[in-house]
């Protein structure tokens, strides 16, 4: 599967910090990672810490899937507001949900200050707002429900927004959001995690998986063999291959970036903005002053015609930023499409979709992936070790 276009940002403003051989020989060792992106990565970190022995691999360049097309916003916010996602999974779930995801974020400052990160780390606040009449009884139900169960926000009406610099009726500000380079961060983890023995593979692809005496033993395309006690599957979409579940629609996404703008104003660097509308759109700055502006989804994953459509989405992102900052001039500079998702409850999944198999997975679809991620990190050891967990059960297959 073809994630992403091929002229990202990410990867193109960081040169590549370290470089991994393929898989030359047979291995054995307690813990597998299949996927060398932000999620792997981040169970990398746990496990390595924990003191396992871990491989982990990549089919392609390490961090040139998904991590390398994401806009890296850090919300606490899912794609599923609260006071549906409690109409769908209960109280006790959405608002540990979203619980989860604040405490996700600041779980990643911890991180990125051990393994000494410069990614470009920020807290930002969130503005989620309406452009159009019909959502606001809508975003008022998702105010009042956020304020009942205890999160810091806001309601602020179009004046305050106009302040603002942005064209909309009405808006719910949230304290804690943040923006990085998920690129650079993933890269640093897994230097970390290699300083500390553990051994990375790129351009490694694994072709089959058979167990066989309590034992997974992971076949590469060049015919080797990884052996382990353990597989955690954290290859994003393209698990999807391996699973008898539909978990979830993948669909084509958009992004471009402006150049950097010096006269960028701090109402709008120290926030990032997303909207009512499906699929929503949303706006954030980088450190260095770019904008970026993220949306226009499609309802398929053909890598060809998701890139022919590049043209057209750039103009449309033009247009609908300008129209919400039209005091703010947008630059083009970088443009591209990747693969996004989204579940029935826009929630992630973890764990063994099949219990006699000791396979797992870390599934952050949508989009608070990386929250997501760190979540199934800190999930990831009792799935290992059996043990019950509150997360494993929220997030689990077959719900």
């Amino acid at each position: 599967m073809k994630l992403r276009s091929i002229e990202t940002f990410w990867p193109l403003k960081n040169a590549m910090k370290a470089s991994y051989p393929s898989i030359d020989s047979d291995l054995n060792t307690t813990i597998l990672i299949i996927g060398g992106g932000i999620t792997g990565a981040l169970i990398a970190y746990k496990l390595i810490n924990d003191g396992k022995k871990v491989v982990l691999v990549d089919r392609r360049d390490i961090c040139s899937g998904s991590t390398a097309a994401s806009t890296a916003l850090l919300q606490y916010e899912i794609d599923v507001a609260l006071h549906e996602l409690i109409k769908i999974r209960g109280i006790n779930c959405a608002v540990d949900s979203y619980r989860n995801g604040k405490k996700a974020i600041f779980d990643l400052r911890t991180i990125i200050d051990t393994v000494k990160s410069d990614c470009q780390f920020e807290f930002k606040k969130s503005i989620y707002f309406s452009s159009v009449q019909k959502d606001l009884p809508y975003l008022r139900n998702e105010y009042k429900a956020r304020k009942e169960h205890g999160f810091d926000v806001n309601w602020l009406e179009k004046y305050e927004l106009k302040k603002m610099g942005l064209n909309a009726l009405a808006g719910i500000e949230s304290k804690t959001a943040a923006v990085m380079d998920p690129y650079r961060l993933a890269s640093d983890i897994l230097i970390y995690c290699q300083k500390k023995g553990m051994q990375i593979f790129d351009r490694t692809n694994i072709t089959s998986i058979q167990t066989q005496k309590g034992k997974s033993i992971a076949h590469t395309e060049n015919k080797f063999t990884i052996t382990a006690d353990h597989v955690v599957h954290c290859s994003g979409y393209e698990s999807t291959q391996t699973l008898d579940e539909k978990v979830v629609d993948l669909k084509s996404t958009y992004v471009i970036a402006s150049e950097s703008l010096p006269d960028l104003p701090n109402s709008f660097k120290n926030a990032i903005f997303w909207d009512t509308s499906k699929p929503y759109l949303y706006f954030r700055s980088t450190v260095d002053g770019r904008i970026i502006a993220g949306g226009g989804d499609e309802e398929f994953v053909d890598a060809k015609k998701r890139d022919k459509l590049l043209p057209k989405k750039e103009q449309y992102l033009l247009r609908r930023f300008q129209r919400k900052f039209p005091n703010i001039n947008f630059k083009l500079d970088y443009s591209w499409a990747g693969t996004f998702g989204e579940t029935k409850d826009g929630l992630p999944y973890f764990g063994k979709p099949d219990p006699d198999k000791n396979e797992h997975y870390v599934l952050g679809f949508g989009g608070n992936g990386i929250t997501f991620s760190v979540i199934g990190m800190n999930s990831i050891l009792d799935s290992i070790n059996g043990i019950k967990n509150q997360d494993l059960e929220y997030y689990k297959f077959k719900r």
